[in-house]
């Protein structure tokens, strides 16, 4: 059966605007995500954003992206159909990690020159709640039951727990130097925190809220002072956590159940953000200072490819 123009078109469309084989990547310098497609791991093009993009997440449907931007002090909604920003959302001063209510219609957003945690109402492009959180505040971790947010403190060396509904702190919890980002386990039990100035991740018992583990990286010839770990992606298997070793210019990855470094894995300078294509088989590795994005293939441990992609890549989306 021939489907009319019109009807063929739209679906056409709809097709375009999910599973588009593009790899996203916030460029802090150029004010502009990178386009990689995902099969041939050369560059499509870029997509003008507001200044200074950083950290983007998929609202539902996979049909558009929210990029938050520090220096404009706002986010833009990229349509991945048209590669084009379709709307600017107010933020907070300075924003740089969020997530998402389940439903997209809430970012919790650090705020980190005012120590606060702060919810935005994206369709109305307002904050609705504020929370006194540690100086400096960064990563920014919804629970998947949706009751908790997850708040690390740069300076206060603490991860905050707010609760959702009401925006009060219900625990500090004590973890290492400077801690960044967040992963939780497969099945809900653990979270993983990243710290930066510790060369460690904390690992907290998300029943007692309590640190249980603390894995320490060491890389041979390197000092502690040199591994700054920041971005965490669990594989799809559920067993394995990478980790972005930062100024170490590795990718580690350990072993969740048994909490030991398998394996590293040489990307560029400054290994920073990263995340998985849909059936896990690669690794895309941000690299800040060398201007790049290292492609990862997990079941081997080695490096593919490296992609030029902007000045200072920080965040990176796959939408295969």
């Amino acid at each position: 059966m021939k489907l009319p123009a019109l009807a063929l078109a739209v679906l056409c469309t709809a097709v375009a605007a999910k599973d588009s084989g593009l790899v996203f990547v916030t460029s802090e310098k150029d004010h502009a995500l990178t386009l990689i497609d995902a099969r041939t791991l050369e560059v499509r093009g870029t997509v003008a954003t507001c200044k200074r993009p950083r950290h983007l997440q998929f609202l539902p449907g996979r049909e558009q992206i929210l990029v938050a931007c520090s220096d404009s002090n706002a986010a833009d909604v990229i349509d991945i159909a048209s590669r084009k920003s379709v709307r600017r959302v107010p933020m907070p001063e300075n924003p740089e990690a969020f997530d998402l209510s389940a439903d997209g219609k809430l970012a919790y957003v650090s705020v980190e020159d005012d120590a606060e945690l702060a919810v935005v109402d994206l369709a109305a492009g307002r904050i609705v709640r504020r929370t006194k959180v540690g100086h400096e505040p960064e990563g920014v971790k919804l629970s998947p039951d949706g009751r908790r947010v997850f708040v690390t403190s740069e300076v206060a060396n603490m991860v905050h727990v707010v609760d959702a509904a009401s925006g009060a702190v219900v625990k500090n919890i004590a973890v290492g130097k400077r801690p960044r980002r967040f992963a939780f386990s497969a099945d809900g039990a653990e979270l993983w925190v990243s710290n930066e100035l510790d060369a460690s991740v904390s690992v907290i018992d998300l029943a007692t809220l309590a640190v249980k583990h603390t894995l320490k990286f060491e890389i041979k010839g390197m000092r502690a002072s040199d591994i700054t770990p920041v971005g965490l992606e669990r594989s799809r298997d559920g067993r394995t956590m990478f980790v972005a070793l930062g100024r170490a210019n590795h990718v580690a990855f350990v072993d969740i159940a048994g909490k030991k470094v398998e394996r590293t894995v040489l990307a560029g300078k400054r290994a920073w953000g990263l995340a998985l294509n849909r059936d896990g088989s690669r690794l895309y590795v941000a690299n800040g200072l060398s201007d790049d994005l290292t492609v990862i293939d997990v079941a081997g441990g080695n490096a593919l490819k490296t992609v030029p992609v902007g000045r200072v890549p920080y965040g990176v989306l796959v939408d295969d």
